[in-house]
């Protein structure tokens, strides 16, 4: 069946439908990660929008469930060169398109992603429709794309109640186990009680603290914080989410809260961002995003650059934050945004990259291990 990718700016891409046919409108992003696209459509930082995959094959491995990293996909919708419809993987249970139409996702293939790429890095991230219907009226759905907005998505995402998970009921996944690193820098231990805030928290962030022997409770993203303080944690974690950080005024003045007590805090992409606006700063909108895994970032402490996963479309404004309250601490080694800050006089930092990163590189995952030693320090 034919599908019809229409962008603000009136350019139209005729491809093949895949997924769900029904209409959609969304913000579209690209991401330029050649693999984990199950992880990049369970990401419930992609809320609100749809993906275009830079790789021009998607779904060789198929459908692995346990690699899910949320409960279900998040995307609006997914645009890719060409899908693999005979995946090879011994672990794999569906694939790609059986799992888009399982979960009402609409999908196009069959376009070119690269020119479509080279719109959104020129003209910067905007918003599109999917579409089977062939006797669409241009000027009327460009007038529904202008005037579309993503909102409230965190709400949407975060979690329902809360929730506590054990780390003696952690199993470790054969990909751990088969970590040949973890022989010279084992994970570091500690018995800890960990609070998560689900902002639209990614499950391996969870699962890095289990297995460093980190009970985990997971709270819903406006839990306040007397609540939280209240079941003693010896350390905080505020999670990746999607959308507009400015939007969050209400998680806002509970951070600032958490700020104020002397807990350790550790914030990944969202919970970065939401950090920092609670001192002070202030939040911009990026032409179109880092969303992939090959980003690079650079520990202004060491001189070291790491390969990151990455998946936001806003950054913290550089000079916003005084420097009275918090110093650098990463840079994009690409267009020299900030990727991380180190508060000062308090037991609290922050990165706007994934040290978790999964599908992707492990690099910065020694960050949770830093977070370990800091609540160790604090106790």
């Amino acid at each position: 069946m034919k599908a019809y990718l229409i962008l603000e700016d009136g350019n139209v891409f005729t491809g093949r439908s895949i997924g769900s046919t029904r209409d959609m409108i969304s913000e579209i992003v690209f991401n330029t990660s050649m693999t984990g696209y199950l992880e990049v459509l369970t990401d419930p930082s992609y809320a609100g929008q749809a993906v275009v995959m830079t790789y021009p094959l998607i779904g060789n491995y198929g459908i692995c469930y346990e690699d899910m990293e949320s409960r279900k996909p998040w995307v609006d919708g997914y645009i890719v060169r060409e899908i693999a419809r005979r995946p090879s993987n011994f672990r794999s249970e569906s694939d790609i398109e059986t799992f888009l139409k399982e979960k009402d996702i609409p999908g196009i293939e069959g376009i070119d992603t690269r020119a479509l790429t080279k719109i959104l890095r020129e003209k910067g991230t905007m918003n599109g429709m999917i579409t089977t219907n062939e006797n669409f009226n241009l000027d009327d759905v460009i007038k529904q794309l202008k005037q579309h907005k993503v909102t409230g998505v965190v709400e949407k995402v975060t979690c329902k109640e809360k929730t506590t998970y054990l780390s003696k009921d952690y199993v470790a996944t054969d990909a751990d186990n088969a970590r040949s690193g973890l022989k010279l820098h084992p994970y570091k231990k500690g018995n800890f009680k960990v609070a998560l805030l689900d902002y639209g928290s990614k499950d391996n962030i969870k699962d890095c603290l289990l297995k460093r022997d980190c009970d985990v409770t997971i709270y819903p993203a406006l839990t306040k914080a007397d609540e939280i303080l209240a079941d003693a944690p010896d350390g905080i974690m505020l999670s990746n989410g999607p959308g507009d950080p400015k939007e969050c005024v209400t998680i806002i003045e509970e951070i600032k809260k958490l700020y104020s007590s002397n807990v350790p805090i550790f914030a990944i992409c969202l919970g970065h961002q939401l950090m920092a606006l609670a001192n002070g700063g202030d939040t911009k909108k990026l032409k179109y995003g880092h969303r992939g895994a090959n980003h690079p970032v650079k520990d202004l402490k060491t001189g070291r650059v790491y390969i990151s996963s990455q998946n936001h479309g806003y950054v913290v404004e550089s000079g916003s934050l005084s420097d009275d309250i918090a110093e650098v601490s990463f840079i994009n080694a690409n267009d020299k945004t900030i990727e991380g800050y180190h508060y000062l006089g308090k037991n609290i930092f922050t990165v706007q990259f994934h040290p978790e990163a999964c599908a992707g590189p492990q690099d910065s995952e020694f960050l949770f291990d830093e977070f370990i030693q800091m609540m160790e320090v604090s106790k």
